[in-house]
């Protein structure tokens, strides 16, 4: 009995003193936890852990028959003008890739992305292909400094992000955002640089065939954390889901 209250007693000190860190260290709390609750579980492929959900460009919505239809997300994003831009910068959201496993996370995007394809030296992509969802085009890459070349896009840019929602909300609720892989995508550079912080008025993919895909996911990233959208982007993104009404949001 004795013995049984010691452990007792023992675990209780324990949970203390972690609260207690918890309250003094919260950007630990913020690594810690966001990394475990938000990037584990995307991360655990059939590859991986031998299942698990997939936000990869090539996840066709259509296939999971449960998720809701865009359209239907779409009517619940509250509509409003854009907020000023003052006050943003990346580092708002986070700074830099965080680790995921012990692998920087834009190494899981890109083996994400290159799926079997892909040639590993350690955590990094050396080499690998992949169809590039903005532009259409099959792409090869046979060194580390041709990978290097392959962007990670927001597919909800911050700079959009911050002017529709997320300068008022927690900066742990903004590491989520920039860290989510559901809002991040291996990109071509130059198409990536064009679109630059556009929402969906502004720039859509010249790979028309990813449009309707495209236009949910960011329905679907803007559901998940409660950001707004324009009446011309809400407009623009009713357009392109004209031409498939059935485009079902992912991840959610």
């Amino acid at each position: 009995m004795k013995y049984r209250s010691r452990r007792l007693l023992a675990v209780l000190a324990s949970l203390v003193l972690v609260a207690v860190f918890v309250f003094t260290n919260p950007a630990s709390y913020e690594a810690i936890f966001t990394k475990i609750e938000n990037l584990g579980a995307e991360f655990a492929t059939a590859e991986d852990a031998g299942g698990g959900e997939s936000f990869s460009a090539g996840a066709v919505s259509e296939g999971n028959e449960n998720a809701r239809k865009a359209t239907e997300v779409l009517e619940f994003l509250e509509v409003k003008g854009r907020a000023p831009k003052t006050g943003y910068s990346r580092e708002e959201f986070y700074n830099g890739w965080p680790s995921v496993d012990g692998c920087s996370l834009r190494q899981r995007i890109l083996k994400r992305e290159f799926g079997e394809s892909a040639v590993l030296d350690g955590c990094n992509v050396v080499a690998g292909e992949f169809d590039e969802p903005y532009t259409g085009e099959h792409m090869k890459f046979s060194s580390r400094e041709e990978v290097s070349k392959v962007q990670i896009d927001h597919v909800v840019a911050l700079s959009d992000a911050w002017q529709k929602g997320a300068q008022y909300m927690d900066k742990s609720v903004r590491y989520e955002i920039a860290t989510d892989p559901l809002n991040l995508l291996a990109v071509d550079g130059p198409a990536n640089m064009q679109k630059s912080d556009g929402d969906a008025a502004t720039w859509l993919p010249s790979n028309k065939k990813f449009r309707c895909q495209y236009v949910a996911r960011q329905v679907s990233v803007k559901y998940k954390y409660s950001l707004w959208v324009t009446s011309a982007e809400k407009e623009a993104i009713s357009r392109v889901l004209q031409n498939c009404p059935n485009e079902r949001i992912i991840g959610n």
